[in-house]
């Protein structure tokens, strides 16, 4: 029972310790590799894991095959997992961008986004008279009611049918978004069938270049410019609301109405008299806050199905380590009891087992960050965010390669960890009998 109860404290204690590394920023991990290295090269035991540690990495050469197989294992764990952060960082990002604290978004109230919401002609009127929205030279409300329709495209270099989003603008539409910039082209003629097309939507949707006829529903539309964003805007359509509605069979009606406010401080008199009109039934909220909720479930997704895979991965990247670390120890088993014999005490043998697994992990993590940094930092990819198709980017952070390196090391601990202990508590005599 006592050593039941030993082993069960000794398991919960590498789990807090696991738990407390994953949190660990790298200075912490800095300061702790500095404590580490003071200990291997100023105290009897330090030297000893030190010299123990040297030998073992000599004879990595004589078993590169299993070595190897930790290696490649991290690196494919890291690699996978990194790779799948990156994708959920960039989307948030491409999805948050488009938000800010002195734009507003209005839509009909319990609508959770703009393809649920329905506004009036009536409702559209009473919003731009709202005190807080700001005024042009001429003194007219920047205010832009806008309609969002999915509409039926063609794929990049193929047959295959895809939903673009199509957004029917007010003119004061390009005025509240001074980040968007035309690039290509110029700004569609109001009341006109043309486009203005985001960049990341001509590269992923076929006939979207300047020139180019595409057919939306029943109708031809122009292209006539391509604008620029870096945000979730880059994969949409923009045209005239009043020829989008016509085309769709609208009516004069909006889904969202987006304001431009004097300051982020006049968000919350723009709101209380929204709220106070008895005649409006409508939700405001400030774009960064829009962007922030519409993101916050599709990024919460891909992290969980990202940790998932990963330590389905690592799990099998363990038994690997275990397997080839438990054979390590066996071969070395005569080299190990010698050392023993000789003075050599069970802490050394055991940080000695422990710190080869892990050099071997972080080799294989630097070696999985490496090539996610090279393949896919920046690459462009596509998803589904509702019923339409949006165009970003995977964003490789330092901080998610810190925690890919910080995965390695936990899988090389945990792989190192019972070999080690076996190597320490085998007898010498046992040992040095049996080879």
């Amino acid at each position: 029972m006592k050593k039941f109860l030993i082993n069960l404290s000794l398991v919960l204690l590498v789990v807090v310790a696991l738990f407390g590394w994953t949190m660990l920023p790298w200075l912490g991990a800095l300061a702790l590799a500095v404590i580490f290295a003071a200990w291997l090269g100023f105290s009897r035991s330090g030297r000893q894991t030190a010299s123990m540690t040297a030998v073992g990495v000599s004879t990595l050469r004589q078993r590169a095959g299993s070595s190897s197989v930790i290696v490649i294992g991290i690196a494919g764990v890291v690699a996978v997992l990194v790779a799948l952060l990156a994708m959920g960082e960039g989307l948030t990002a491409t999805l948050q961008s488009g938000g800010r604290t002195d734009t507003a978004i209005v839509l009909r109230g319990g609508s959770a986004a703009e393809s649920a919401s329905v506004l009036v002609h009536d409702d559209v009127l009473a919003i731009g008279q709202a005190p807080g929205i700001a005024r042009d030279a001429g003194g007219k409300p920047l205010v832009s009611a806008e309609l969002v329709v999915a509409a039926s495209v063609k794929q990049q270099g193929s047959d295959e049918d895809a939903n673009a989003q199509l957004r029917g603008v007010d003119a004061e539409a390009w005025a509240l978004r001074p980040g968007l910039k035309i690039v290509q082209g110029r700004k569609f003629t109001p009341g006109l069938r043309e486009l203005d097309v985001g960049q990341g939507a001509a590269r992923q949707f076929a006939g979207m270049a300047v020139g180019d006829e595409v057919k939306l529903g029943t109708e031809s539309w122009k292209v006539v410019g391509v604008f620029a964003s870096g945000d979730a805007y880059d994969s949409e359509l923009w045209a005239d609301r009043e020829a989008v509605a016509s085309a769709y069979r609208r009516g004069n009606s909006a889904e969202s109405v987006l304001v431009k406010l004097t300051g982020p401080a006049a968000f919350d008199s723009f709101n209380a008299a929204l709220a106070s009109d008895p005649k409006l039934k409508v939700e405001a909220s400030t774009t960064a806050d829009y962007f922030a909720k519409q993101s916050a479930s599709l990024a919460k997704t891909i992290h969980i199905v990202g940790l998932t895979v990963g330590i389905i991965m690592a799990i099998g990247a363990i038994f690997g380590a275990l397997n080839c670390m438990f054979a390590a120890v066996a071969s070395r088993a005569r080299e190990i009891a010698t050392l023993r014999a000789i003075g050599f005490r069970g802490a050394p043998v055991v940080v000695s087992v422990m710190l080869e697994t892990m050099l071997l992990a972080l080799l294989g993590g630097v070696l999985g960050a490496l090539i996610v940094w090279l393949v896919f930092n920046g690459y462009t990819a596509s998803t589904l965010n509702g019923l339409t198709q949006v165009v970003f980017r995977f964003k490789v952070s330092p901080q998610l390669l810190w925690d890919g390196l910080k995965w390695a090391l936990a899988i090389g601990f945990i792989g190192g960890l019972f070999p080690a202990v076996r190597a320490a508590r085998l007898p010498v005599t046992t040992a040095l009998r049996e080879l």
